[in-house]
């Protein structure tokens, strides 16, 4: 097996194993669920499920192997719907997520220093970003 084909692979299931990541998280935050609530299809979710992953894994092919769609003007607007409505969908779920801090701090107590908490997270991100790039862990 030449290296070329070996790399090849090698990039497919990485990338499986990060679009798979993906849709998990996708899932485990309720976009799936919460559609198939609100459409009355609850029954699909398993089928909903599956077309997230085949997308990934799909997605992932045609971006490793750089392979054309030629779908036109009518084919860039459909995917521009789709487009906008996972972005929607991702910021609608993240929104909720950040509620959560909101909750933690009322049943914690925290009533005091909740600044101190947000800035302590952003600044650990912050650090840790600068880490990753300086020290060339990528």
């Amino acid at each position: 097996m030449t290296a070329q084909i070996f790399l090849g692979l090698l990039g497919l299931f990485a990338g499986g194993v990060i679009a798979s990541g993906v849709v998990a998280f996708i899932i485990s935050l309720g976009i799936v669920p919460r559609y198939a609530g609100i459409t009355k299809t609850a029954s699909k979710v398993r089928l909903y499920e599956d077309c997230a992953m085949a997308g990934a894994f799909l997605g992932n092919l045609v971006w490793l192997y750089r392979i054309p769609l030629p779908l036109g003007e009518a084919g860039l607007a459909v995917c521009g719907l789709l487009f906008g409505i996972f972005l929607g969908s991702w910021i609608i779920a993240l929104g909720e997520v950040v509620n959560i801090y909101a909750i933690m701090a009322r049943r914690v107590g925290l009533t005091v220093g909740i600044g101190l908490v947000i800035l302590s997270m952003a600044l650990g991100k912050a650090l840790g970003s600068l880490l990753f790039f300086w020290k060339g862990w990528f």
